[in-house]
């Protein structure tokens, strides 16, 4: 590991702990699913980042709208299984983590991407993609159960999404 690969991992462990860098343990509902992707870490990273153009290749997404910069505090619009949501960028350690979150429609969210390469030495570049997200609020305390197996079947459908376009385009 590269000095800025060793700063960059304490930074992501550090903000593993500030609020709002992380799901909310505490909240009704926390999904936690992950693929592995045929496909180099730039190829994966550059495709899940452009925020912009997630509807060119998630058809579960039907608009998006981000000036950018990629960076904290930077927010975008967006609109999903029916649901209109603005979520502001939390963090961005480039190539491992990007964090965002925000309320919608009384569901407070906080959605953490991981990616982590694997074979580097052996040339094989396959990612590790790690998702998870925390939903709270009334909406999501009345009906736990359903809400949760709403969002599982939204982030499975991203990942198999974002590991078949990031496969194409390498």
């Amino acid at each position: 590991m590269t000095a800025d690969n060793t700063k960059n991992a304490e930074n992501a462990k550090s903000a593993k702990n500030t609020p709002g860098h992380c799901v909310d343990e505490d909240a009704p509902v926390v999904v936690r699913l992950s693929t592995t992707v045929d496909a180099p870490l730039a190829t994966v990273w550059a495709l899940h980042t452009d925020i912009g153009s997630w509807a060119d290749w998630n058809p579960d997404i039907e608009s998006v709208d981000f000036g950018g910069p990629l960076a904290p505090g930077s927010s975008f619009r967006w609109l999903t299984h029916g649901l209109d949501i603005t979520s502001t960028i939390r963090e961005v350690v480039p190539g491992e983590r990007i964090v965002w979150g925000g309320p919608a429609h009384g569901i407070e969210g906080v959605h953490v991407w991981t990616f982590e390469e694997n074979g580097e030495e052996t040339g094989e570049g396959t990612v590790t993609v790690r998702t998870e997200e925390s939903w709270a609020g009334a909406p999501v305390e009345e009906r736990p159960e359903e809400m949760r197996e709403a969002l599982r079947q939204s982030l499975e459908s991203w990942l198999d999404r974002l590991r078949s376009e990031a496969e194409r385009r390498r």
